[in-house]
């Protein structure tokens, strides 16, 4: 097989993965009104593809690892589009408050995690974080 297509195979895999946890997930969380695991998925998320990104940049890894995880894991796992229909309906049904709210832990806090993540796995990367050592 052609290397696009294990490519592929990889992606599907992760996504499978990604999108089963994600729903598993919303399963625990779906009867609050308050969208907590989107927050959770996205959070989450924001904090593997930075460890991910962080490892990558420092030591090289498979790709089909990287597209697995990256690509598939996290983008099947993660949700924009649940963050702006969330935003939607929590301004609609509950308050602009809420909805704010919503908004600004999952994108503060997403980006806050990506960041906290890259540095954290270049660090595992370069083998510089050890048991009970902060980032």
């Amino acid at each position: 097989m052609n290397r696009h297509l294990w490519t592929i195979i990889a992606i599907f895999i992760g996504g499978i993965a990604g999108t089963l946890l994600r729903y598993l997930i919303n399963l625990q969380t779906m009867t609050l009104l308050f969208p907590l695991g989107t927050v959770i998925e996205n959070l989450v998320g924001s904090l593997l593809l930075g460890i991910l990104t962080g490892w990558v940049m420092v030591k090289m890894i498979p790709p089909l690892l990287k597209e697995g995880l990256g690509v598939g894991f996290c983008g099947g796992f993660t949700t924009m589009s649940t963050l702006a229909a969330d935003s939607v309906l929590l301004a609609g049904e509950l308050s602009m408050l809420y909805s704010g709210l919503y908004l600004l832990i999952s994108l503060v806090g997403g980006v806050t995690l990506a960041l906290f993540g890259m540095i954290m796995g270049q660090k595992i990367a370069k083998g510089k974080l050890k048991e009970g050592e902060g980032v």
